[in-house]
C-alpha cells in the first residue's frame, strides 16, 4: 500500500515512509492512496473472530506485505493485550470503554502499535529515532508507556503548563531515561506548532531523525480503526446492526478512525462529533467559515485544541464535500457547566463514572437522540479512566471511583521535566544540544 499526501495526491511513499517521515514535506498529511474495501463475508461472519483476529485483518488490509504477515500478527496481539468492551446504559445507549490499558486512555491502542512498527522498522537500520509528540493529556502518557526501554529510540513529549491532570502529568514525568518530558509555557497547540516547526527545520533534521508519535502518524490512525470493528462485532453478538457512534474530538483522529472503518465496509449508521468549547468543527458543520481559533482551556482538556490536524484528512476522505460529510457526521459542542451537570446525571441515573470527555461524548448522545428520535444503538467512545481527572468530580462520586493499582505505582516514582517557553528558538536549542 502507497500513502500520499493531503496536499499532492501524485507523490506517494511506502508505509514505512509514512510512519518515520510522518509529515510530509509539503506539510500535508498521510492517507492511504485507496482505502481497502474488506468483503461482505468478513462483515457477517465478524462476531466469530476474536479482537485481535480483527485488528490483524484490518492491518493487513493497509500494511499488505510492507510488514511480514507472522511480524504483523506479533504488533497487532501486543498491542491489543487488553480489553475494549461495550457496556450497555440504557435500552439504547451504550460506552465503548477504551481505558482498560496501561495510560488508562484510547491512546494506548495508538500507541503500543506505532512504537512496536517503529521499533520492526528500526531494528534493521541501527539508527537512533527521535519521537517527538504534541499531547493535550493522554497521548503523551501512552506514547511514553508504548516506547519505554524501546531500543534505538528518544522520545521528546510537549505538554501545555498547567492544563494537564495531576495523573496525566505523573505518566508524563515519571518514565525511563529514552523519555523526556518538556512542560512548555503556553497551549497544546503552542506545543503542536513546535514540534511540526521542528519536522521541517533542516538543521535539525540533518542532525536528528525524526518522527512524530501524534495522530498526525498514519500508524496512530491505523490501530483506533480496530475497535469500531470489535464494538460492533459485541453489537452485533446480541443482534444489534448499524450503530450510531458519537466520538469524544479535539484532534479528530479518533473520528477519522472509524471513517476509515466506515470506508472499509463496517455498517455505521452515523457519526457524531462531541467537542467541548473549543467548536471549529460544529461552526463549519452548522453552516460557518473553517475559522480555528486559539485552544480554550477545559476540563476536558485532551480535547482542547483550536486547530484539530486530522480534520484535513476527514475532508480528504469525502473529496471536500460538505454535503457528504454533513449526511453522516454531526457535531455538538458543550461548555464545562453542562459536562458537569452531565457526568452527575449520568451517574443518578446510571450508577456510571463517566471521566469529562465521556460525559461531552454523552451530552451529544442525548442531544442526537432527541433531534433523531429512533432506537438506534447509539454508542459513546469513553476515552479516558475516570481516576485520571479527581478534582473535577464531587465528593461523592470520586469516593466511588476505582483508582487502578499502576496509578499507586506511579506516586512513588521519581519524576524529571524540562521547562521551556513556548519560543521555537527555546525548543530548538533543546534538539540541537540533544
Amino acid at each position: 500500500m502507497k500513502f500520499y499526501s493531503t496536499n499532492n495526491k501524485n507523490i506517494s511513499v511506502s508505509f514505512k515512509d509514512a510512519v518515520f517521515n510522518s509529515l510530509p514535506k509539503d506539510k500535508g498529511l498521510y492517507m492511504p492512496l485507496s482505502i481497502p474495501k474488506l468483503d461482505a463475508e468478513f462483515i457477517e461472519n465478524i462476531s466469530n473472530r476474536s479482537f485481535q483476529e480483527l485488528g490483524f485483518e484490518v492491518a493487513k488490509a493497509f500494511i499488505e506485505d510492507d510488514i511480514p504477515e507472522q511480524e504483523l500478527k506479533r504488533i497487532v496481539d501486543e498491542t491489543l493485550s487488553f480489553e475494549a468492551p461495550v457496556v450497555k446504559l440504557d435500552d439504547d445507549s451504550y460506552v465503548l470503554e477504551l481505558f482498560h490499558g496501561p495510560s488508562l486512555a484510547f491512546k494506548d491502542f495508538g500507541a503500543r502499535f506505532m512504537s512496536r512498527v517503529m521499533a520492526y522498522f528500526s531494528q534493521q537500520n541501527e539508527v537512533t529515532l527521535d519521537v517527538l509528540v504534541a499531547t493535550s493529556g493522554d497521548t503523551g502518557g501512552a506514547v511514553a508507556l508504548g516506547f519505554d526501554g524501546v531500543p534505538h529510540t528518544r522520545v521528546t513529549i510537549l505538554y501545555p503548563k498547567g492544563k494537564v491532570s495531576p495523573v496525566q502529568e505523573l505518566q508524563l514525568c515519571s518514565n525511563g531515561p529514552n523519555i523526556q518530558a518538556i512542560e512548555v509555557d503556553g497551549t497544546f497547540d503552542d506545543c503542536q506548532d513546535l514540534v511540526k516547526k521542528a519536522f521541517h527545520d533542516p538543521d535539525i533534521n540533518k542532525r536528528l531523525t525524526l518522527t512524530s508519535a501524534n495522530s498526525i502518524n498514519i500508524s496512530r490512525l491505523i490501530p483506533q480503526s480496530f475497535y469500531y470493528f470489535n464494538a460492533y462485532r459485541q453489537l452485533a453478538i446480541n443482534g444489534i446492526d448499524d450503530p450510531v457512534f458519537v466520538v469524544p474530538s479535539g484532534n479528530f483522529g479518533n473520528l477519522t478512525a472509524g471513517l476509515l472503518a466506515y470506508k472499509m465496509g463496517l455498517p455505521v449508521k452515523h457519526f457524531v462529533a462531541a467537542t467541548n468549547a473549543n467548536d471549529v468543527v460544529p461552526r463549519f458543520l452548522a453552516g460557518q467559515d473553517y475559522d480555528p481559533q486559539p485552544a480554550i482551556q477545559t476540563i476536558s482538556n485532551a480535547m482542547d485544541v483550536g486547530n484539530p490536524s486530522n480534520w484535513s484528512r476527514i475532508l480528504d476522505l469525502f473529496d471536500h464535500d460538505a454535503d457528504g460529510l454533513k449526511k453522516l457526521i454531526t457535531a455538538y459542542s458543550f461548555n464545562d457547566d453542562a459536562t458537569h451537570v452531565a457526568m452527575e446525571q449520568i451517574f443518578q441515573k446510571d450508577g456510571y463514572i463517566a471521566c469529562p470527555h465521556t460525559a461531552v461524548a454523552w451530552l451529544a448522545a442525548q442531544q442526537y437522540r432527541s433531534e433523531h428520535p429512533s432506537d438506534d444503538a447509539i454508542v459513546s467512545l469513553s476515552t479516558a479512566h475516570p481516576c485520571k481527572f479527581p478534582d473535577v468530580f464531587p465528593a461523592p462520586m470520586r469516593a466511588k471511583i476505582n483508582t487502578p493499582e499502576v496509578v499507586n505505582d506511579l506516586m512513588g516514582k521519581e519524576q524529571s521535566k524540562v521547562k521551556l517557553s513556548n519560543s521555537y528558538d527555546d525548543f530548538k536549542g533543546f534538539l540541537m544540544a540533544y
